[in-house]
C-alpha cells in the first residue's frame, strides 16, 4: 500500500476539518510551523465566552499576528490509511461544537517561495491543548476510539501470581502414621509370647517402627533412626549407655574412614586415572571396553569401599564421555548406539567386584560384625572373605560383559577411537601427580594392613585410621573434606543405632526366639540344610525389591536371617558369609535398589523397564554361578 500525505486545514468558517491527500511524489512547499500557545489561547477565550463572533476575533487576531511572520500555517500527517480524516471527525463529535479550521484559504497574501515544509509526524502525535487529549498513531493501521480525558488513565497493574505453595516441613504424614501404627500393633494388639520378656517384646515394637521408617521414609534415614533411639530411652527399654553402644564400633568407624579414602580418590583423580588407563589398553572393540572398565572396577573396589562414589566419581564420566563421542546421547535413540551397554555392563558388574572384596562395600564390613554378634567369628576375615568370593566372583565378572553383549547389545560393535580419547585425556591429565603417588602408597599400605594385619596385631580399623592420617598429614585430605563427606557421617548415625538394636534384641532374646520359630516351620517340611540354604537365600534376596538401600536390609534383615539359617542347621560362617555374598548381588535388580543403581539409572542412558528385565535376568545368572560353581569351591576350601 502506497502511503500518502494528508493536510488537514483549519477555518473559522468551517464546523469541522477539512482534508486534502497528497501523494508522497507531491513537492510540498515551505510552511513555518504554527504556534500551538497562540492556538491554545485561542481556544480557551472560544471556549470561555462561547460566541462565534468571540471565535472569529480570537483567530482574526492570531492570523494578524502571525501575518507578518507567518504566511500560511499548515501541517501535515504521514498516513498508512484514508481512515485519518474519519478519525478527526470522530474527534470534532467529541467537543460537540464546530472547531475552528486554519484553512490555507485564509491567508491569500501567502506567496508560495515562503512555505515551508510541513512537519511529518512520524510517531504517536497528541495535541497540547487541555483539558481533551488524544493521540494518535498514524503507522497503525487499526483505528481506535480517541480517549479524551484531563489525564491518561494509570496504567493497570496485573495482579501478581499466586505464591508457590509451601513445601511440607516435617514428617511425611501417611509414612510416619503407617511406621508408627506398626510398631504399636505389635506392642498392643499382638500376644506376646511366653518365651519373651515385656522389654523385649517392645524393643521389638520399636525396632520395627524403626525398620518400616527406613522402607517408608517419612524422614531421612539418620533422622528416623535417631527418632527410634529416642524412642527406647524414654520409654526406659534401654539405658542411655546401652542405647548408645554400638557408637564405639570398630567395624562402623572402619566404615566412616572408608567413604574418606573414596573421597581422596575422586580429589587426586586417581581412580579416573586408572580407569583411563585401562580404557587405553582394552578399548579398540566395546566388548573389550567394557572388560577395560570391569577390570579398572576390580582393581579400585578394595581401597574404594563405596560402590556410589566409584559409580558416580570414576566410572560414570568416562561411559559418558565415551559414548557421547560415539554419538550415543542419554534419552534419545542414539543411547543404545554405546552409553547403555556400558552403563548395563558397569552397574551388573559392579555387584560382583563389591562381593570379591571384604573392603569393596560398607555393607559387607557391617554384615560381620552383625554376624559377629551372633556368635559367628570369621577368621582372618579379609582373607577368608576373599578366598570363598574369588572363583565364583571371577567367573561372573568374566561372563558379564560377554552375557551383555548378547542379551542388550550395542549398536556399535567396534570402538578405534576410544584409545585416542584415552590417551588424549591422559596427556591433558598430565603426568602421576605427587598427591596421587601418596594416595597409591597410602592404600598399598592400607590393603596389605587389611590382609597381614591380624599376623602383627594391627586390627583392620586401625589399619584404616594410619591410613587416614597418613592422607591428612601429607594434605591429600583435609579436615574440611572429612566434614563435608555427609554420607560418612549419616552412616555412623544410623548404622550404629541399628546396630546397638539389633545387638540388644540378640541379648534380650528376641533373634534366638524368631529363629527356633522358623527353623521348627523348615523341618515340618523335612528340608535338608542345603535346600533350608537356597530357600532362606532366595527369600533374602527377592525381600529387597521392597528395599532402597542394601546397608538398609542389611540392618533389617541380616541378623534374623543368620539365626534362621543356623537353625535351620546351615553352617555358621558359610551362612554368614552367603547372605554377605547376597546383599551385594541384589544390588542391581532395580534402579533404587543400591546407590550406584541411582546413579546409573540417573545418567538417562537405560530406560526403566529394561533396568528391571535385565536386572532379574543376571540375578538368575548370578544365582546359578554363585550356587553351582561357589558351593562346589566351598566345599573345596572346607567351609562344609
Amino acid at each position: 500500500m502506497s502511503s500518502m500525505f494528508t493536510t488537514i486545514s483549519y477555518s473559522p468558517t468551517l464546523s469541522s476539518p477539512t482534508t486534502t491527500s497528497i501523494p508522497n511524489n507531491s513537492k510540498i512547499l515551505n510552511t513555518t510551523p504554527i504556534s500551538w500557545a497562540r492556538v491554545r489561547r485561542a481556544l480557551i477565550a472560544e471556549h470561555t465566552h462561547g460566541a462565534n463572533s468571540t471565535k472569529k476575533t480570537a483567530l482574526g487576531n492570531l492570523s494578524q499576528q502571525h501575518h507578518s511572520s507567518i504566511p500560511m500555517e499548515s501541517f501535515a500527517l504521514h498516513s498508512l490509511s484514508p481512515s485519518t480524516s474519519t478519525t478527526f471527525s470522530r474527534f470534532s463529535q467529541l467537543h460537540h461544537r464546530p472547531r475552528p479550521i486554519i484553512s490555507r484559504s485564509q491567508f491569500p497574501h501567502a506567496t508560495p517561495s515562503s512555505l515551508r515544509p510541513p512537519i511529518i509526524i512520524s510517531q504517536p502525535f497528541s495535541f497540547p491543548f487541555k483539558p481533551k487529549t488524544f493521540k494518535f498513531n498514524p503507522f497503525s493501521k487499526t483505528h481506535y476510539p480517541i480517549q479524551a480525558s484531563s489525564s491518561p488513565p494509570p496504567p493497570s497493574k496485573s495482579s501478581p501470581p499466586p505464591p508457590p505453595p509451601t513445601p511440607l516441613q516435617g514428617a511425611k504424614p501417611v509414612p510416619f502414621l503407617i511406621s508408627i501404627c506398626i510398631g504399636l500393633i505389635v506392642r498392643f494388639f499382638v500376644p506376646k509370647p511366653v518365651e519373651v520378656t515385656p522389654e523385649a517384646w517392645q524393643l521389638l515394637s520399636i525396632f520395627l517402627s524403626t525398620i518400616a521408617g527406613l522402607v517408608l521414609s517419612p524422614l531421612p534415614v539418620g533422622a528416623w533412626a535417631f527418632l527410634g533411639l529416642t524412642a527406647t530411652v524414654v520409654t526406659k527399654t534401654l539405658t542411655f549407655s546401652a542405647a548408645f553402644s554400638a557408637f564405639t564400633n570398630e567395624v562402623i568407624w572402619l566404615i566412616v574412614i572408608s567413604f574418606f579414602f573414596a573421597r581422596g580418590f575422586v580429589k587426586t583423580g586417581l581412580g579416573d586415572r586408572i580407569a583411563t588407563y585401562f580404557v587405553k589398553w582394552m578399548g579398540k572393540s566395546t566388548l573389550g571396553l567394557s572388560y577395560g572398565l570391569t577390570f579398572s572396577e576390580v582393581l579400585i573396589a578394595p581401597a574404594m569401599p563405596s560402590t556410589t562414589a566409584r559409580a558416580g566419581g570414576v566410572f560414570l564420566p568416562i561411559i559418558k564421555s565415551l559414548s557421547l563421542s560415539a554419538g550415543s546421547e542419554p534419552a534419545s535413540p542414539s543411547a543404545k548406539r554405546l552409553g547403555a551397554y556400558l552403563v548395563q555392563n558397569q552397574f551388573q558388574s559392579a555387584g560382583n567386584s563389591s562381593a570379591l572384596f571384604l573392603t569393596a562395600a560398607a555393607q559387607n564390613l557391617l554384615c560381620l560384625k552383625l554376624a559377629e554378634e551372633l556368635g559367628v567369628i570369621v577368621p582372618s576375615p579379609w582373607v577368608t572373605w576373599f578366598k570363598a568370593a574369588s572363583l565364583p566372583a571371577l567367573v561372573c565378572l568374566l561372563l558379564t560383559p560377554l552375557i551383555l553383549y548378547k542379551l542388550y547389545p550395542p549398536e556399535i560393535k567396534d570402538t578405534p577411537e576410544a584409545p585416542a580419547l584415552a590417551a588424549k585425556k591422559l596427556e591433558s591429565m598430565g603426568p602421576v601427580t605427587k598427591n596421587e603417588w601418596i594416595m597409591v602408597v597410602t592404600m598399598l599400605l592400607a590393603v596389605s594392613l587389611w590382609i597381614f594385619g591380624d599376623t602383627i596385631g594391627i586390627a583392620s580399623t586401625v589399619a584404616a585410621m594410619i591410613g587416614l592420617s597418613i592422607l591428612l598429614l601429607s594434605g591429600v585430605l583435609d579436615w574440611n573434606d572429612c566434614l563435608n563427606e555427609k554420607s560418612a557421617w549419616d552412616t555412623l548415625a544410623w548404622f550404629a543405632i541399628l546396630v546397638g538394636m539389633a545387638s540388644q534384641l540378640t541379648n534380650l532374646g528376641i533373634v534366638n526366639w524368631m529363629s527356633d520359630c522358623v527353623a521348627n516351620n523348615l523341618r515340618s517340611f523335612s528340608l535338608s540344610w542345603p535346600a533350608s540354604l537356597a530357600v532362606l537365600q532366595a527369600a533374602y534376596f527377592f525381600i529387597h525389591y521392597l528395599f532402597a538401600s542394601q546397608t538398609g536390609h542389611v540392618g533389617a534383615l541380616y541378623s534374623a536371617f543368620l539365626a534362621m539359617h543356623r537353625a535351620a542347621g546351615v553352617p555358621s560362617i558359610l551362612a554368614a558369609l552367603a547372605l554377605g555374598y547376597n546383599t551385594n548381588l541384589f544390588g542391581a535388580i532395580t534402579h533404587y535398589s543400591s546407590g550406584q543403581a541411582a546413579v546409573y539409572y540417573g545418567a538417562g542412558y537405560v530406560d526403566l523397564p529394561d533396568i528391571f528385565k535385565v536386572g532379574f535376568i543376571m540375578a538368575v545368572i548370578n544365582a546359578i554361578i554363585w550356587g553351582g560353581v561357589g558351593s562346589l569351591w566351598w566345599k573345596f576350601l572346607g567351609l562344609y
